[in-house]
């Protein structure tokens, strides 16, 4: 046996998740709209899934539409508080926040929150969930348990996607300022401001709650890796172009960014919490800029849709893409 091929082996041996991951399907869920993010409850097997004015339900075990939570126009982002049989949803257009039962999926109130609350996050260890507010630059805290609102919290600079370590710290990124926020999710006190440099306009974040490893995605087509304890960014990766949303999952030690400006789907391997490698684009679909990962079967789930060619003489760059009707699904992308 070659050198060669006794290290291939090696490592493939050594390396759990070292096969690649395809486009395998698609989920047909049609209606008209756009949408943002997808939320999975892996624990309860469900899906939640923004789309214009409602949440779409999907069973992960059948992959079928089993229920829709209406009334959430401009619907942004959907977090999931298990141990409270609760679920909360960023109504953007209506400066609010739904709070639904997660097994009925009722609706069972609706509390104010900032403008435009965007990304939303429940922290296990506080109890509360955290609306972030992407025009009033702020964030709404939610007494998960009551619905009452604690208290609104300026950030100084537009909230993005945010991250709980469950531990005591709230993480989350300003887009226009390319920094990282750790915030105390019991004081609400904003504790450090990072720099994500090289990093421009970051958007997406995800973490190694375990290695303590944040991964926040930009828009110039990179991952930054930061440490979550000193806000050092330890290196940056390529991503495609489009990035939005940002995943890991714990059991592959695997990173991913979800670009829908080239129609691929970046993955990242942790080799250790101080060494990362691209492994490769996997092809998805433009427009499938975000994500959510399914921890049970390691699948990963991505909104899109069809859209309209531009007008004659622009550009496709040049505008947002017309939706086309009843073309609205799931992309979904599994390990190989």
């Amino acid at each position: 046996m070659s050198k060669f091929l006794f290290a291939f082996l090696v490592c493939a041996a050594v390396l759990p998740g070292a096969t690649s991951y395809k486009l395998v399907k698609t989920i047909h869920v049609g209606g008209s709209g756009g949408w943002d993010y997808l939320t999975a409850d892996s624990q309860n097997r469900r899906l939640y899934v923004s789309h214009g004015t409602e949440v779409v339900v999907i069973n992960l075990d059948t992959e079928a539409v089993v229920g829709k939570i209406p009334n959430t126009n401009g619907v942004h982002g959907i977090a999931v508080a298990d141990d409270l049989n609760r679920g909360f949803i960023s109504d953007g257009r209506d400066n609010q926040v739904t709070i639904f039962d997660i097994r009925t999926l009722a609706t069972l109130s609706t509390v104010k929150a900032g403008t435009n609350p965007d990304a939303i996050v429940y922290d296990p260890y506080t109890k509360r969930v955290f609306a972030f507010n992407g025009r009033s630059h702020d964030l709404t805290a939610i007494d998960a348990a009551s619905g009452s609102v604690i208290q609104t919290v300026p950030l100084g600079g537009k909230p993005e996607f945010a991250v709980s370590d469950g531990r005591g710290s709230l993480y989350d990124n300003l887009e226009d300022k390319s920094e990282l926020v750790r915030i105390d999710p019991k004081t609400l006190e904003v504790r450090n401001r990072w720099s994500l440099a090289p990093c421009e306009a970051p958007s997406g974040l995800a973490m190694d709650t375990v290695h303590r490893r944040l991964f926040a995605v930009c828009d110039n087509a990179m991952m930054v890796v930061v440490d979550a304890d000193s806000g050092k960014v330890l290196t940056h990766l390529p991503t495609g172009a489009g990035t939005d949303a940002a995943g890991f999952d714990p059991d592959r030690k695997l990173a991913f960014a979800s670009n829908g400006g080239d129609g691929t789907l970046t993955v990242i391997r942790e080799q250790s919490p101080n060494q990362f490698t691209f492994v490769e684009n996997v092809i998805t679909k433009r427009g499938a800029r975000t994500m959510a990962i399914d921890y049970k079967t390691h699948r990963i789930y991505l909104s899109d849709a069809d859209f309209a060619p531009p007008p004659a003489g622009e550009s496709s760059t040049s505008r947002r893409p017309r939706i086309l009707p009843d073309t609205f699904g799931l992309l979904v992308v599994a390990p190989q």
